[in-house]
């Protein structure tokens, strides 16, 4: 078994070679062309889909992981157009980020390059197949793919499809690696593989990451959970905040860059808490409330620690009244997740105060935290969310998977040399 895997993973990484010397036109018809071929396999897509669904109900799977798992024709082609989203990027590969001259003469630029081989571990979302490929192979990139056991017929059948495209290019098909072998072991043995592997991406569940975190000798980028707050400030405008908390918490529950707590100011909650909280129990959702948000609105549940600190991923939501931004800020230091923060304010010194006190990797004013998302930001379709703070952070697309080396041009310039001879 560990053969088999670092055998996969060493032909990757010869496959990677390849790929990095694609040029940006070639790169872009390889992913128009396998966008192209998920929609003119959706019909296989969906049925291997239907199997995984049936078989996670079976299994009694939670809701928020059926909804990430199950695709439908308008999930497949929107898989399709971030494919095409991504293509139509600029090319990471190649850029200089900076020159500069040296006063010895010569030239230092800093240049993007590929990363090399990639590796995704992730559970039941079936998109990230092709969303991880595609911005791996934009960016010049290898990727070895481990999906999740409830995903397995539909991550086969987007794979295949990819790969086909790959072979139809020209190209070696172990550029994209998907593992058969979804054993513990043979995952654990994907982590270890530091002289093949340049950089793990786990996306999934806190429970997942943390394995993947403390088992891995390969650098891995990740975040934990999304305990994302939206504070409702005194000089807020009380409409946009309804509509930032219902877009936040309701459109889409399952997402972590879902609404999980709001903190509201105590001079606006008497007349904005009950205005929220009706429109909330329209949609469902269930209130978790400190005395004072009770107080405000009687049907509402007693909140603990423990809520504030959960990522439900479903139609609940802790509540709190405070006093202050800075009260609102201290709260979210101690039970946020540094992944997205909004505050709903039209007072611009209140909203710099927000923006600047937090380190979350993506601070929002006035926006629905449903926009911390790598398509929506410009980056065409994103592979991860990063709240380590290494050379990412926050949602990461193909730029991310690329590292800046320096490249020097000169004309023969030495540092230390007492003599030299030129013919």
């Amino acid at each position: 078994m560990s053969a088999s895997v670092r055998a996969a993973a060493l032909q990757c990484k010869e496959a990677a070679v390849q790929v990095a010397a694609l040029s940006t036109e070639a790169k872009n018809g390889l992913l128009l062309a396998m966008a192209d071929a998920l929609q003119a396999q959706s019909t296989a897509i969906l049925a291997a889909n239907a199997l995984d669904l049936q078989a996670a109900h079976e299994k009694g799977i939670g809701v928020a992981m059926l909804d990430r798992l199950a695709l439908d024709e308008g999930r497949v082609a929107g898989i399709a157009e971030a494919l095409r989203q991504i293509a139509a990027l600029p090319d990471p590969v190649g850029q200089v980020t900076r020159r500069e001259q040296s006063a010895k003469g010569f030239t230092i630029e800093r240049v993007r390059v590929p990363l090399g081989v990639v590796a995704m571990i992730y559970e039941a979302r079936p998109n990230v197949t092709a969303d991880a490929a595609a911005l791996c192979l934009k960016a010049g990139n290898g990727v070895i793919l481990r999906g999740g056991s409830e995903a397995v017929r539909s991550n086969r059948a987007i794979a295949a499809c990819l790969r086909g495209a790959l072979r139809d290019a020209g190209l070696s098909g172990h550029a994209l690696m998907l593992l058969e072998d979804l054993s513990r072991e043979a995952m654990l043995e994907l982590m270890q593989l530091s002289d093949i592997v340049d950089l793990i991406i786990p996306r999934g569940g806190e429970g997942l990451i943390r394995f993947v975190t403390e088992h891995a000798r390969v650098p891995v980028i990740k975040h934990y959970k999304g305990v994302c707050h939206l504070y409702v400030d005194a000089a807020a405008d009380a409409g946009k905040a309804v509509d930032l908390i219902i877009d936040g918490k309701t459109s889409r529950p399952s997402a972590c860059n879902a609404i999980e707590t709001l903190l509201v100011h105590a001079d606006i909650a008497p007349q904005f808490l009950p205005r929220a909280a009706k429109a909330l129990a329209e949609r469902g959702v269930e209130l978790r409330g400190d005395a004072r948000s009770q107080a405000l609105h009687t049907d509402m549940l007693p909140v603990s620690d423990d809520d504030y600190a959960a990522e439900f991923l479903s139609l609940t939501l802790a509540v709190r009244v405070v006093d202050s931004v800075d009260e609102a800020i201290a709260h979210i230091r101690r039970f946020g997740s540094d992944h997205t923060e909004v505050i709903a304010t039209e007072d611009a010194a209140v909203a710099e105060r927000f923006v600047h006190a937090l380190r979350a990797a993506v601070v929002m004013v006035n926006t629905s935290s449903r926009f911390s998302d790598g398509g929506e930001l410009g980056l065409g379709a994103e592979i991860g969310i990063s709240t380590t703070r290494l050379h990412a952070y926050g949602p990461m697309g193909a730029e991310a998977l690329t590292i800046e080396r320096f490249v020097l041009r000169g004309d023969g310039q030495v540092r230390h040399v007492e003599s030299s001879i030129r013919e």
